[in-house]
């Protein structure tokens, strides 16, 4: 057995310094069990924390990398929830089981501040794992833990999403296309926006009944409002921040929703007070969910054979392109492959 893996990490902040180390091959504490860690899907926040730290303190050299697929290769003393040989998913915030909310002080997250997954092996405690979908591969699965999450988080678990609902999905990224085909699934009518005619027409493929170029129709909340015959949307996910949320708030339904997950335009917020008043709407922020959600997207995932959306798989040793197209705005996941995948049911 080899007594050192592989691994990518940087020294400091800064996605240019990514490099591939060797460390030594991590032993499994008792409550812990090593994994081999199969495919690592890459989220925007990763890049955020490499690059700036995302406001987290860091602990170099950090290794990135929120999410993880990957099969039990050794078990730590009184581990009884898996078994050599499964299949597993890491879940992001792995202090939070279920139950109220956790704060990140409380419940820190995968990724940053917690060390990541871009590793061939890792020790984790075997409470911070869910069994994996049989029906998904590696590079599937370990799309999961956050943008599946964060998109059930939005519209199932607290958007209490019904059948006749109107969602709006901005953009083609990982959550987004989760909540096309989450909506969908529960016979929503879905509008996505889209910068690209081309990426609105594979979003329709998904389940999206409607598209809407924001390039050439800056103003979309007003085509939001003629394609709901003046109703509004009762579920907006708002991806873009700033200025971005004022026509969200035009476009939602008199008591809808907005969920604020992405901050691809802005850090920050813009919004008139009256308007918002009286559309009479939520404004929530999602930052994915519990380990019990998960639980349940897997169960979604293998009971309706969803197949989530990868835009590109790397070979482990191209982790800075992988991240370079991440960057560059995929349709759907990125997914860095680091071992061999497995066979699916």
């Amino acid at each position: 057995m080899n007594t050192t893996i592989n691994r990518w990490e940087v020294p400091s902040l800064g996605l240019d310094k990514l490099a591939l180390r060797t460390a030594p091959r991590p032993v499994p504490k008792p409550g812990e069990m090593l994994v081999q860690v199969e495919a690592v899907s890459l989220n925007y926040r990763d890049a955020e924390v490499v690059d700036n730290g995302m406001g987290n303190t860091l602990e170099f050299p950090f290794t990135p990398g929120s999410d993880m697929a990957g099969r039990v290769v050794e078990l730590g003393e009184g581990v009884t929830r898996f078994a050599v040989g499964d299949r597993v998913i890491s879940a992001y915030i792995p202090g939070w089981i279920d139950g109220a909310p956790r704060s990140w002080a409380e419940a820190p997250t995968q990724g940053g501040p917690l060390p990541g997954m871009l590793a061939e092996f890792i020790a984790t405690p075997a409470e911070w794992c869910v069994a994996a979908p049989a029906s998904l591969t590696a590079a599937e699965a370990s799309t999961l833990p956050v943008a599946a999450v964060t998109a059930w988080m939005a519209l199932i678990e607290l958007g209490h999403l019904n059948a006749g609902h109107t969602v709006v999905v901005q953009g083609t990224g990982g959550v987004s296309l989760f909540a096309v085909q989450l909506a969908a699934a529960n016979g929503a009518t879905v509008i996505i926006t889209s910068s690209s005619d081309e990426k609105i027409a594979r979003a329709l493929e998904l389940g999206a009944t409607h598209g809407i170029n924001r390039h050439k129709t800056p103003d979309w909340q007003h085509e939001v409002r003629k394609l709901t015959h003046g109703r509004g949307a009762e579920h907006i996910l708002e991806m873009a921040g700033g200025d971005n949320l004022a026509r969200s708030l035009q476009a939602v339904a008199t008591g809808g929703r907005i969920s604020v997950i992405g901050l691809l335009e802005s850090d920050r917020l813009t919004l008139p007070i009256l308007q918002l008043l009286g559309s009479r709407a939520s404004v929530v922020g999602i930052a994915v969910g519990p380990r019990r959600v998960l639980e349940d997207v897997v169960r979604m995932i293998d009971r309706h054979e969803i197949k989530p959306v990868i835009d590109a798989v790397y070979p482990f040793s191209e982790v800075p392109q992988a991240f370079e197209h991440l960057k560059r705005g995929p349709f759907g996941k990125v997914v860095v492959q680091v071992a061999k995948p497995w066979p699916t049911r």
